[in-house]
């Protein structure tokens, strides 16, 4: 696998000054962490379940949920299982199931992660491990306990990946109490734990909110706070903080044959780029791509998608610019290991060594596996590359 795969290797070579590096669901965890971009969810319920998985990794999706919880019915539950296991014995059968996306299956119960391990049998391969939704202390420690069951039985390494949304997190008198909790469980198995995912809906669910295609997460205060604290307790630089991941964006528009176009005509002309504006508005695009910027600006990397036309934005604007990178590099120079303060090479600011060294660190983490743009590349080409032909 390797991010904007999909797309021609000529391509590749005029989009990027460094291209992204290829990985596998065996490489390490820090990579898999970094790497898992826009993560489509998908109900396990859906019939070709296989093919829709083989045609997502066609089109650039490099992370997939197949969810048993809310997005089916309470009493789908043991029909979707049943599907999941058929779906997965189909893509074991395929011939090129090497290249599939990481697949996460979304849980309810820990009871259903051995059970589901021991029913997958050999396709258990193509299993990279479990989201772990309403994820606190007491419910994750038993998560985690049978996780560390499968994964002893099958032979097979299985990340967690725990969705914060439970109300004890949201709640002011709670949630220091609830974060701690949630804290000691991962950092207890934290050689499992690939990533932490932020369940927004449910915080706004119990307050009654629901925000525009106009606002971002960050527009809801009460959201906002959350996602702060999570990140100050658990998103910390120092080496004993997770990848924190984005929220979902919850609206789409299935024209993306008509938006084709409009970024198809590359290089724009002058005028172009307000007309491109006006067509990421239309598409209810605008409001996601301002989240995904707050997103990187409050520390957070990767985003739950609910919808494909949401994969290309998060991965192009995941690419690290050339000028992030020229920073990143000054910054990180073995002779620069005193300190100090340098003007950048696009002589536009200044790189305090110290206190930047850890976005540096961050940046060329991204890089490797989103690569760096070459330096006349910019967002709307690299969106137009990931948009599926």
């Amino acid at each position: 696998m390797r991010h904007f795969g999909h797309i021609a290797p000529e391509e590749r070579q005029r989009l990027f000054y460094r291209e992204p590096c290829v990985f596998t669901a065996d490489s390490p965890a820090r990579v898999l962490a970094a790497a898992l971009g826009a993560t489509l969810y998908s109900p396990a319920t859906r019939p070709h379940l296989a093919d829709d998985v083989v045609k997502q990794a066609g089109r650039g999706v490099v992370s997939m949920v197949l969810c048993l919880e809310d997005s089916i019915d309470d009493a789908e539950v043991v029909g979707a299982e049943e599907n999941l296991v058929r779906q997965f014995a189909d893509l074991a059968g395929r011939p090129k199931s090497d290249g599939l996306p990481l697949l996460f299956v979304r849980v309810r119960e820990a009871g259903q992660i051995p059970d589901l391990v021991r029913r997958l049998g050999a396709s258990v391969r193509l299993l990279s491990g479990f989201v772990l939704p309403k994820f606190t202390e007491e419910r994750g420690v038993p998560f985690m306990e049978a996780l560390a069951a499968a994964e002893s039985a099958s032979s097979r390494r299985l990340f967690a990946m725990p969705v914060l949304e439970s109300p004890g997190l949201l709640y002011l008198e709670s949630r220091r109490e609830t974060l701690e909790g949630i804290s000691r469980v991962v950092d207890k198995y934290r050689d499992r734990v690939l990533a932490l995912r932020l369940g927004v809906t449910d915080f706004c669910s119990a307050y009654g909110l629901r925000r525009a295609p106009d606002m971002t997460a960050y527009d809801v205060q009460i959201v906002a706070s959350v996602i702060a604290d999570v990140v100050n307790m658990l998103g910390r630089s120092d080496g004993t903080g997770f990848t924190v991941t984005g929220p979902v964006w919850e609206y789409f528009r299935v024209q993306e044959r008509m938006f084709k176009p409009q970024l198809r005509r590359s290089p724009f002309q002058e005028g172009e780029v307000e007309e491109l504006r006006q067509a990421l508005i239309e598409h209810d695009l605008d409001g996601l791509l301002r989240e995904i910027a707050l997103d990187r600006a409050n520390g957070l990397l990767g985003k739950t998608c609910i919808h494909p036309s949401h994969v290309p934005a998060v991965h192009a604007l995941s690419v690290v610019s050339h000028e992030e990178y020229s920073d990143a590099q000054d910054i990180l120079r073995p002779e620069r290991g005193g300190g100090g303060v340098l003007r950048s090479a696009y002589t536009n600011k200044m790189n305090e060594v110290k206190p930047h060294r850890a976005w540096a660190e961050r940046t060329l983490q991204r890089a490797e596996v989103f690569g760096v743009a070459n330096e006349d590349i910019g967002f709307v080409e690299l969106l137009a590359a990931a948009l599926p032909a």
